[in-house]
């Protein structure tokens, strides 16, 4: 009988040419590994055989046609693709990105059925998993659309945790997708997962200005002033701590980032920046506001290193960690909630 304290989590192969099959392999060598959890990768036995060989590791895969098939202490492969494919480490290839497409829808419908409970995602190529059927900008917006809920680009570390208002999109339309609606959101996204799935009780957390000097008072663009303040007063309003909106530039350089459980910035390299300067390769993104647990390391594909056995698979180790503990913590959370209800519903019954 499987030992239901062991979780499953699935890994989803990524761009083939790129880095990540080696993090995977890596992150697996350690055979203490498979007490925590049970690796379930979505991709081919022989493939991981391939690159196995080749950064000359000694796993073994049990090959299995379903993730619901998966047996602890082993590293199962789901067989998601028969055929064999060519690898050309380094290279941009529209076939390997339909690999990786493959591999991820597959492994996002074992989480949907429950037959993993993480999901972690090696890096893509977001250029080469462009095609009629799969138009997506990266995972994030893939899972928005697959899984239930509000998502939110949230990245986390130990040290800091930045949440994005808007993540993959151009500089130019930036200022189109700040909304009250937008706002309102992601802040409810970050307070909701912070206690959800890291166990903060009472969540602080910090806004950053969209323009230079959160506009100037309207000198500099009218969204700090007209979108963000009256979005932020209702939140304080309703008596939660959202504070701002922060002077981008020097909010980190200051440190003012450590008073607060998280950050949410407006636009992708004004949180982006901050947060891998200050924890490169410990840090995890992770889709938040979801009903399901994906995370990713925080880099991508590095064609530049990638098949010479220089990649670095911390933040990738960190990824598998940190899914484990959200799902736990959010297990616990659901529960609490549960049992906090009971009462209340036999006291009803009792006076019926």
């Amino acid at each position: 009988m499987r030992n239901q304290s062991i979780i499953k989590v699935g890994i989803s192969i990524g761009d083939m040419n790129g880095i990540g099959p080696e993090i995977i392999l890596k992150s697996l060598e350690d055979k203490r590994m498979l007490e925590l959890f049970t690796p379930v990768i979505f991709a081919n036995s022989k493939m991981m055989s391939f690159f196995s060989k080749h950064f000359k590791t000694k796993a073994q895969f049990n090959g299995i046609s379903s993730a619901d098939k998966a047996i602890d202490g082993k590293i199962n492969v789901v067989n998601v693709w028969k055929e064999g494919v060519k690898i050309n480490f380094g290279e941009e290839d529209k076939l390997i990105g339909e690999y990786a497409v493959k591999s991820l829808e597959a492994a996002t419908q074992a989480l949907i059925k429950n037959d993993i409970q993480t999901l972690v995602t090696a890096p893509i190529n977001k250029n080469s998993i462009q095609s009629e059927q799969f138009n997506f900008p990266g995972h994030t917006d893939y899972l928005a659309q697959e899984l239930k809920g509000e998502s939110l680009m949230f990245m986390v570390s130990e040290s800091i945790k930045v949440g994005l208002l808007t993540d993959h999109v151009p500089i130019k339309d930036i200022s189109n997708h700040i909304t009250t609606k937008s706002l309102q959101d992601k802040v409810n996204a970050i307070h909701n997962s912070l206690k959800m799935d890291f166990g903060v009780e009472t969540p602080k957390i910090a806004v950053l200005g969209v323009n230079p000097h959160s506009g100037d008072n309207a000198v500099i663009g009218l969204e700090d002033e007209e979108i963000i303040k009256p979005a932020l007063k209702k939140f304080v309003d309703a008596g939660k701590f959202v504070f701002g909106p922060y002077a981008a530039d020097s909010f980190f350089g200051t440190k003012q980032h450590e008073k607060f459980d998280a950050i949410l910035a407006a636009y992708h390299d004004q949180g982006l920046i901050p947060f891998k300067t200050l924890s490169f390769g410990e840090g995890v993104n992770y889709t938040a506001g979801l009903n399901r647990v994906r995370t990713s390391p925080d880099h991508g594909t590095a064609f530049d290193i990638a098949g010479k056995g220089k990649a670095n698979a911390n933040s990738f180790n960190e990824a598998i960690f940190t899914s484990i503990k959200i799902y736990k913590n959010r297990m616990e959370y659901i529960n609490l909630k549960k049992n906090a209800l009971e009462p209340q519903k036999t006291s009803h019954n009792n006076r019926k």
